[in-house]
């Protein structure tokens, strides 16, 4: 046996701190471009300030990020991945992933420069020709695919009221969202986003499952 020939070889190493260094040297990037943005907004951000936030010239930001549609896109990515692990759906059941979306409206009140971002670029991406129009588009629609297909499986189960109307509630859900998150944004000190969300929500997961046999309760699209 050869000593030492599970060990990382020397040239192994100095990629290995390059690739952490590298990856420190991005998040760095997109936090400070997340300020940026959630300040001037997408359109009149500068990537230039962006690389002086980060001591880097824009030769060297543009190492990581070439264009200033792909720092955006990489800041949207990013804030879905970490808004996606603050749910805990608990496998799928409708129930949990309805009160999961408390947990996010929580996690987004320790983030609201990052939340103020994304806000100031959703509203950005309305207009013609932005470079984020088509992921908002996207993301939105998948959304309420997603909390659609929740609920349907819920009615599959027996858990959800079959006369609910999937599409149009996952709607109504996400407007809920975007509204509350606004009207905290423009009042963080007295509007509690995560006290109204959860309210919303223990008012549609009740309005939603299937009542006892002997329930008098008119169909309806959302919650009353």
């Amino acid at each position: 046996m050869t000593i030492g020939q599970d060990n990382p070889t020397e040239p192994e190493t100095r990629q290995r701190r390059k690739s952490a260094k590298g990856a420190s040297r991005r998040e760095a990037i997109l936090a400070a471009a997340m300020q940026r943005f959630a300040r001037d907004g997408y359109q009149n951000a500068a990537i230039g300030d962006v690389a002086k936030d980060v001591g880097l010239s824009l030769p060297g930001l543009l190492h990581h990020f070439p264009t200033k549609v792909d720092l955006l896109l990489a800041i949207l990515d990013k804030r879905d991945i970490d808004s996606s692990a603050a749910i805990d759906d608990g496998q799928g059941n409708w129930r949990s992933f309805l009160t999961g979306l408390v947990q996010v409206a929580e996690y987004n009140t320790r983030i609201p420069e990052v939340v103020r971002a994304f806000a100031i670029l959703n509203a950005e991406s309305l207009t013609q020709n932005h470079p984020a129009k088509a992921w908002f588009g996207n993301r939105a629609r998948q959304l309420q695919i997603d909390i659609a297909a929740k609920l349907e499986d819920g009615i599959v189960r027996g858990e959800v009221r079959k006369a609910i109307d999937c599409p149009a509630v996952a709607g109504e859900v996400i407007a809920m969202m975007d509204g509350l998150q606004m009207l905290w944004l423009r009042d963080p000190e007295s509007f509690d986003m995560v006290a109204a969300m959860a309210d919303y929500i223990e008012r549609l997961i009740r309005h939603l499952q299937t009542q006892p046999p002997n329930s008098d309760r008119s169909p309806s699209r959302g919650v009353a």
